[in-house]
């Protein structure tokens, strides 16, 4: 087992290293062959190991596979852990990864850099591998920036365009702000404990609890300061309320780089992070609260921006983000299986809603704006039914006391009520009404992208002539086309895209992109009532063992199997079914009624639009704050200052010097003469002065 669980890790950095070093070499078909095949392999061997844990008795254990760093007593080893939840998280990431890379095949066909995004997607899989599967924070932080680096590539893999160029930058240094609280926390732990190794640290915390720190005349809880500062990393990661910008942005990036950075991957590993650290975060309550406020926050935050959005990639971004903030309020409030359970249906039911998107933008001659598509079920069947499954999925539409329901209903709910069970706290109580509130606006957004794609008039048969005039829209152009048909990619790119100027009937997806989608569907239809039981039902004691600890008096879990009021069960049902009928009525019965809204312009329209104007804010006050206060240190303190009154001050004096200087050599004879006869009198001036004396 442990030769294959080496072999399940090492797999997506041999594909990358032979695609990225030898790709020109060995071309196009052997790199994606050779990078996917690597991948299918390591997904085949997640499975193996989660089946193995689930089924068949494998027990917890740890791969040491080479020393890190041995510094004085600060030891850390590269090495792979093996429990429940690094088990959940292999598959998670193995399977949307696999099927990714098979989705490209037909996605990035006419792409000339195939071998480089398919390096790319390999690397950032070894990444997150590394981080899933590391035993202390060393790894971990490894893990978590090799993401975050791979992200970076990945996001602006057409580097061609300013726009993605400056998506990329952008993901980069938001998520250098959460790593630096997290590189806080990570030394506030050792500066606490004397070790970073999971195994050593988890058994030491509880005889922390009640420890304080005094700083600037202050008492601190040093448990809750640690969590919090770890807590930072995590929202940078996943796209948390205040570090969420990076978000929308980065869908400048090629669509399969969305569904797995956005779906399962990159984004769930701050969710992660605080599930495996739940051990710390169950004896540091200040916080907990602070991660089931901003979790709660985001949640309900992007479901009201997801619903004004006009990008089809956008709105799926925004639920993503609204989603991951499910994720954290439920671990906030205790239920870190609920957590990882939604962590787990989301994967699938996300990744399809993401690929099915491109699919789209690919059946539309990569257009990504909806109100430039409709009635397109007709042309894209299968497209439709599985974006369908995943819209049903995602909405959590399902019957209470029975195991009808998609894999959304499952999770969701789950989360709802434990936030109920913890409601006797106010921030129990605050998430479950956002939870409620957020139920409402997802099912709405969610089935107005469905209506606005699928059904109606088609309004891209009125579109096509003027095309290109339309790259200025409102709705910023290069969301409006996802830009791997662009001419910046060169002349063998341009030739490959004849259809996007002369045939514009929409077109079904090739298989090569489909089967990924009927493979998600049936992950986001069976995921949640075949694994309920072991991640959050009757099994999930056994199941998740000591991957996930709980104090003494967190029994939220419990609680919620047994919640007496019946009217909690029942309101996400009610709440999905009115957004529902909601986006029914505006997008179907009544779609003139939308498009006069958003004419109009109004306050509360302009607000969710402009996402809340963070990015204005953010622009007016971090950005231009920092380039003032860089241009105070350059132009003043370095150029005049530092500058002037040092090497360039002795160059300007030296320089006069030699000026002034350089004036006495005349090369008139009679002046020399004179200077000597001054020299000479001045000489025996001071000669007969002295011998006077």
């Amino acid at each position: 087992m442990q030769t294959l669980v080496t072999i399940l890790v090492l797999a997506p950095i041999v594909g990358a290293l032979i695609a990225g070093l030898f790709g020109r070499k060995i071309g196009n078909i052997a790199s994606q062959a050779v990078t996917t095949g690597l991948l299918f392999l390591s997904c085949a061997l997640s499975w193996y190991v989660f089946s193995q844990h689930t089924w068949g008795g494998l027990e917890s254990f740890t791969v040491k596979l080479l020393d890190f760093i041995n510094i004085g007593t600060f030891h850390s080893a590269w090495s792979i852990r093996i429990d429940a939840l690094s088990a959940t998280m292999l598959i998670v990431v193995t399977s949307v990864s696999s099927l990714v890379h098979l989705y490209s095949w037909g996605y990035m066909a006419e792409d000339p850099s195939r071998p480089r995004f398919f390096a790319y997607l390999s690397l950032f899989t070894f990444a997150m591998l590394m981080l899933v599967t590391a035993a202390d924070f060393m790894q971990l932080f490894f893990g978590w920036e090799g993401v975050g680096l791979a992200s970076y590539l990945l996001i602006g893999f057409w580097f061609q365009k300013d726009s993605a160029s400056s998506a990329a930058i952008k993901a980069f240094v938001v998520n250098r702000v959460g790593d630096f609280g997290f590189a806080l926390g990570i030394m506030t732990v050792y500066w606490m404990f004397g070790t970073i190794n999971f195994h050593e640290l988890f058994p030491l915390i509880a005889a922390k609890a009640g420890t304080t720190w005094t700083f600037i005349g202050y008492e601190w809880s040093a448990l809750d300061l640690a969590a919090f500062l770890l807590f930072i990393g995590a929202m940078g990661k996943s796209a948390q309320f205040f570090l969420h910008t990076w978000l929308p942005d980065a869908m400048e990036g090629p669509t399969p780089v969305s569904a797995l950075i956005h779906a399962a991957t990159m984004v769930t590993a701050g969710v992660y992070m605080v599930c495996l650290l739940s051990p710390l975060f169950e004896y540091a309550p200040v916080a907990k609260t602070i991660v089931t406020y901003i979790g709660a926050i985001t949640a309900i935050f992007a479901a009201s921006i997801g619903f004004t959005q006009n990008d089809i990639k956008r709105v799926i971004a925004f639920s993503t983000c609204s989603q991951l903030g499910y994720m954290f309020f439920a671990a906030g409030v205790g239920a870190y299986e609920a957590a990882m359970f939604h962590l787990f249906t989301h994967a699938f039911f996300k990744a399809l809603l993401f690929l099915g998107a491109g699919s789209v933008i690919h059946g539309m001659h990569h257009e990504q704006d909806m109100r430039k598509m409709g009635g397109l079920a007709k042309y894209l069947p299968i497209t439709y039914a599985c974006m369908t499954i995943g819209t049903i999925a995602i909405t959590g539409l399902g019957i209470p006391h029975t195991q009808i329901g998609f894999a959304g209903f499952f999770s969701k709910d789950t989360i709802i009520e434990t936030a109920w069970a913890a409601s006797n706290t106010p921030q129990g109580m605050f998430a479950f009404c956002i939870g409620i509130l957020a139920a409402l606006l997802t099912a709405f957004y969610s089935w107005r992208l469905a209506f606005m794609t699928f059904h109606g008039k088609k309004i891209w048969e009125h579109a096509h002539d003027d095309h290109h005039a339309s790259h200025g829209h409102d709705d910023h152009a290069a969301h409006g086309h996802d830009d791997h048909a662009h001419d910046d990619h060169g002349p063998k790119d341009k030739e490959g895209h004849d259809d996007h100027h002369h045939a514009h009937t929409p077109h079904e997806s090739p298989w090569v992109m489909l089967v990924p989608l009927i493979v998600l569907s049936v992950g986001a239809v069976a995921a949640g009532f075949v694994f309920a039981p072991y991640f959050v039902g009757d099994h999930a004691h056994d199941f998740w063992g000591h991957a996930i600890q709980h104090g003494p008096h967190n029994h939220v879990l419990h609680e919620a199997h047994h919640i007496k009021e019946e009217w909690v069960k029942w309101a996400p049902l009610v709440v999905t079914l009115l957004g529902t009928l909601g986006a029914v009525y505006f997008y179907l019965l009544k779609p003139a009624l939308p498009k006069a809204m958003a004419a109009q312009k109004g306050p509360l329209y302009t607000f969710l639009y402009n996402k809340w104007f963070f990015d204005e804010i953010y622009q007016a006050t971090f950005v231009k704050g920092s380039k003032a206060l860089g241009d105070l240190f350059w132009k003043v303190l370095d150029v005049k200052i530092i500058d002037n009154l040092g090497p360039n001050g002795a160059a300007w004096t030296a320089l006069k010097s030699a000026q002034k200087l350089v004036r006495t050599q005349t090369g008139y004879v009679y002046h020399y003469a004179f200077v000597m006869f001054l020299g000479i009198a001045g000489l025996l001036t001071w000669v007969v002065f002295f011998m006077a004396k």
